[in-house]
């Protein structure tokens, strides 16, 4: 199974940034959609932003040009670098891969809390 490594939560006042990292394979790296989730405890997982091989992009709507994804295929690791948080955006964050050939889930990440104090 494909594993999908999180790294770079924590927490930040409002108004800072942070730099949320998801590194995988990179044999299988070109052919995945890679994308970030959060979840806030009993709430649904919702899209934060997701990124194709291609380089095409879809960002929730909450994120109003805060946050960037990118992807380096070389390293086969996919980052969040988000800006201007603010507390709403406190939750768990997950990496999450799609197969671009038939658009199946290939696997989450275990999660990273991201905490914004006011």
């Amino acid at each position: 199974q494909v594993q999908l490594v999180e790294s770079g939560g924590g927490l930040v006042e409002a108004g800072g940034s942070l730099t949320l990292s998801c590194e995988t394979s990179t044999i299988i790296f070109g052919s995945l959609i890679m994308g970030w989730y959060r979840q806030i405890p009993g709430g649904d997982r919702e899209l934060v932003a997701l990124q194709a091989p291609g380089g095409n992009t879809k960002y929730g709507d909450f994120v109003e040009g805060r946050f960037t994804i990118s992807r380096d295929r070389g390293r086969g690791t996919m980052s969040l670098h988000m800006t201007s948080l603010k507390p709403e955006d406190t939750a768990v964050y997950y990496c999450h891969a799609r197969s671009q050939l038939n658009l199946r889930d290939v696997n989450w990440g275990q999660g990273t809390q991201v905490t914004v104090s006011s």
